[in-house]
């Protein structure tokens, strides 16, 4: 184991613009003008393309470890809204550590953590969240069945499948993330294994398939409030890669220089995507987060206190990053990342 009918809500300014990350826009932007003042143009394009390795930004974030005390042993917190709002569960999934949900308010101490959990579940997990009021998840029965769900402040709660006959047995939707338009995403597993991406419009109750072109088993993680849709599929060459599909179509591919593979799993107004990718394999493989913005590219995110596994899974308008790591002990742990200035 790892991922209630309401008023149309109103426009919001994300939904007709893109707003590039301040942070991230700010410092490389800073680079650039220093750089051109000294190089030039001409030479500062070469200078940039010669670039191999993307930078480790996580000297730029102040980290916190955030652990709902139930289960100390396994949490991971997975999206973020612009009030700090944090959707997670704890628990491995294993015997005696079922996954249950929860939402985690500011200033995040222990009596701020909410459970959420579906009717009647085995297992729940909240894996996304917008700026209204509802959030997403998926939940397990005692057989095993994986469900999707929507919420609305955590109380009437509705399930979600895609509507086809070719399913894993048993079933296996889930939805990962919702936007302030009402419109969540996910997959679904059919019955050769294989992942397919959907959206579900929560107002109209209604499908629509994510597809990125040339690619297989899609996974759609994430979507933003102008429609853009991030995730993970795999390539013609088998390869894992992440994608950000915009509301026309049009996919952007992003694999990690020098990765085995990489997987987007949040994205904000900005197109600010977030996830993780792997080096390595087998016993040597790490996993390392990243952040990636149009026109800046990739930065790596490592919480200080994981053992090369960090995983960078949401991302507010604000550049706050949620996700989880590995600790000496072997636990896995949520991480709170603040941009810094």
């Amino acid at each position: 184991m790892n991922a209630i009918p309401h008023p149309v809500r109103g426009s919001h300014p994300a939904e007709t613009a893109r707003r590039v990350p301040v942070r991230l826009a700010r410092r490389v932007g800073l680079a650039l003008l220093l750089s051109a003042s000294v190089l030039g143009v001409g030479a500062l394009t070469a200078a940039a393309s010669a670039v191999a390795a993307p930078p480790d930004g996580s000297a730029n974030y102040t980290f916190r470890t955030l652990d709902d005390a139930n289960d100390g042993t396994f949490n991971q917190l997975l999206g973020i809204n612009d009030a700090g709002l944090i959707s997670g569960y704890f628990g491995s999934g294993q015997t005696e550590h079922p996954n249950k949900g929860y939402r985690l308010a500011a200033p995040y101490g222990q009596g701020n953590y909410q459970n959420e959990n579906f009717p009647g579940s085995a297992q729940t997990q909240v894996t996304g969240l917008d700026n209204i009021g509802v959030t997403v998840g998926f939940w397990v029965n005692k057989t095993g069945r994986n469900l999707g769900f929507y919420s609305l402040n955590g109380r009437q709660f509705h399930s979600v499948a895609f509507p086809t006959s070719n399913n894993a047995k048993p079933q296996f939707d889930q939805l990962l993330g919702v936007n302030d338009n009402d419109v969540a995403v996910g997959f679904y597993t059919d019955g050769h294994g294989v992942n397919h991406g959907f959206s579900y419009d929560i107002l109209t109750h209604t499908f629509k398939t994510i597809a990125v072109s040339g690619d297989t088993n899609v996974t759609a993680a994430a979507v933003n409030n102008v429609g853009d849709v991030a995730g993970f599929a795999t390539n013609g060459g088998g390869t894992v890669e992440a994608f950000l599909e915009r509301a026309d179509g049009k996919p952007t591919r992003l694999s990690f220089p020098g990765a085995t593979a990489t997987q987007a799993f949040g994205v904000n107004n900005g197109d600010e995507v977030v996830g993780d990718y792997t080096e390595g394999t087998g016993s040597n493989a790490a996993t390392h987060g990243f952040v990636w913005v149009p026109g800046f590219g990739f930065e790596t995110v490592n919480d200080p206190n994981g053992t090369a596994s960090t995983t960078i899974n949401g991302v507010n308008d604000h550049g706050a990053l949620v996700g989880f790591y590995t600790d000496a002990g072997g636990h896995t742990d949520g991480l709170l990342a603040t941009p810094e200035g």
